[in-house]
């Protein structure tokens, strides 16, 4: 079926794919609770507070690196927030999340492309959490999104009941990878899609998972053969931030950017994702390379781009063009055959936890369940 897609070109928008609802026309639905990835420090935490209190649900943060469970649990208490807290740096070697073969084939054939990243691991034990504890609706937020009407929350949660996922419109810094933002930045007309920063999750999909990948947001959004059903609505406001700072970003997009877009150009196509074999990424790679160079070339050229920011952009797209010139077709292949086999696992995993698990609806027992109860810190 792949020769329907001659030499694949990477699309710059995905939206057709996407329901649009209009917030005031969505029903309206309770959250249950708000899960943050939380790497900074308790001040950067103040919006998902207002959004929080607002909306009436459990803030679940997720600390590591510049962040603490104690210090964000005192400041959401006096916030007035019902919070839980959990150092996943201490709940990492437990168990709780399995291990992956997508990430075992990196760690084997290309270890360069690992992601030094932990969002991956705290979104899918936000997952494991809200299973065992009951709750029906819960969004993703990162501790960087501003939600300027958290009203809007309940009508991603209404939208639930009729599909998988809700994101929100970001109206804030673009949500892209390095190599995208460069393309818009230079000229080109580049799109956005949902993505985990701001995205309510109902129970059905809890069967999926974040694989340790740049991206890691739209596969959680497939099912084994296509996009699940997913809607947009409201608003939610990106921070500003340099992605050109350093060229480290741009290489480590690189795998994950090259797959997701592959993916999604296919289903923008009206295939489907058994339709990315060998033939169909030896060819979807020439056309990143092309779409990288496109941009490297019409940002050498914009007269708007000067000076020390051109050069950093300019640096970071030639790191991208050199990793991908170490992506390979049948890596491609074997990395979502890996992922097709890690949904398998995911799924097992949840049907064993839930087995095991005899108090629905209490969080401390999903803790217990999940072995990582002396990590929680409670209000």
């Amino acid at each position: 079926m792949t020769a329907t897609v001659a030499a694949p070109a990477q699309h710059t928008t995905h939206q057709r794919l996407l329901h649009h609802v209009a917030a005031e026309d969505a029903p309206q639905a309770r959250l249950d609770a708000i899960v943050v990835p939380n790497g900074r420090p308790a001040a950067y935490l103040k919006h998902a507070f207002r959004a929080a209190r607002e909306v009436d649900a459990t803030l679940l943060l997720l600390c590591s690196k510049n962040a603490r469970a104690s210090d964000a649990v005192l400041a959401a208490k006096r916030a007035g927030v019902r919070v839980r807290a959990i150092d996943t740096d201490e709940a990492a070697g437990l168990g709780a999340v399995p291990p992956f073969e997508t990430s075992k084939l990196l760690q084997k054939r290309a270890n360069r492309m690992l992601r030094r990243a932990d969002t991956s691991f705290k979104r899918n034990l936000g997952v494991l959490v809200a299973d065992l504890a009951g709750w029906q609706r819960i969004l993703f937020l990162d501790d960087d999104i501003d939600l300027p009407r958290p009203g809007d929350l309940r009508a991603a949660a209404g939208l639930l009941d009729d599909y998988a996922a809700v994101g929100l419109a970001n109206t804030g810094m673009p949500d892209n990878s390095v190599v995208c933002h460069a393309y818009r930045e230079s000229g080109g007309q580049q799109d956005t899609f949902v993505g985990g920063g701001a995205l309510a999750v109902g129970r059905d999909a809890f069967s999926s998972f974040f694989p340790d990948i740049y991206n890691e947001d739209w596969f959680f959004l497939l099912s084994d053969t296509g996009l699940r059903a997913t809607a947009v609505t409201g608003t939610a406001h990106q921070g500003d931030y340099d992605p050109y700072r350093d060229t480290v970003r741009a290489r480590s997009e690189e795998l994950g950017d090259t797959l997701a877009e592959g993916i999604y150009c296919l289903l923008d196509n009206g295939l489907g994702i058994a339709d990315a074999n060998a033939a169909y990424w030896a060819d979807f790679l020439e056309s990143r390379r092309t779409f990288i160079r496109t941009t490297l070339r019409q940002v050498k050229e914009a007269p708007h781009l000067t000076g020390a920011y051109e050069e950093r952009m300019i640096a970071a797209l030639k790191a991208a063009c050199g990793r991908s010139m170490l992506i390979e077709p049948d890596l491609c292949v074997a990395y979502l055959r890996a992922w097709q086999e890690d949904r398998e696992t995911w799924q097992t995993h949840l049907l064993s936890l839930r087995a095991r698990h005899g108090s629905a609806g209490d969080p401390d027992a999903a803790f217990d369940t999940l072995g990582i109860s002396e990590t929680v810190q409670k209000s």
